[in-house]
């Protein structure tokens, strides 16, 4: 059980620093993210948004009351991207959404770890 947690613990961390950095490249529009951006064809607005929204999922994974809801997010920006690139065309980066897709639940499915 205490291995479970322990990757759980770790998963939180790896989401929240990933959520954090991809929330913070969108709203400073680095020249990655430019690229992405352009090759989805999506607006700026729905950059931004993104962008929020993925902040948030960094804070909301870190809280316990707030878990759930956050993974849930995450998926569903994963989900998004996945849509968004298969629409264009780009099966490479949907393909390789996949295991970050599985990372949200997974942590579901572990539950979080300092909860009693």
């Amino acid at each position: 059980m205490t291995l479970l947690k322990i990757i759980s613990g770790i998963l939180i961390l790896i989401t929240a620093f990933l959520s954090f950095k991809h929330g913070w490249d969108g709203l400073s529009m680095k020249s990655e993210t430019n690229e992405m951006v352009a090759a989805l064809g999506i607006s700026k607005p729905v950059i931004l948004t993104i962008s929020i929204l993925s902040l948030a999922v960094g804070a909301l994974v870190l809280f316990p009351q707030t878990f759930f809801i956050g993974n849930v997010l995450n998926a569903m920006l994963i989900v998004l991207i996945m849509a968004l690139s298969l629409k264009t065309g780009n099966l490479k980066t949907a393909l390789i959404e996949i295991p970050f897709l599985l990372m949200p639940l997974v942590m579901i499915y572990l539950g979080y770890p300092l909860k009693k």
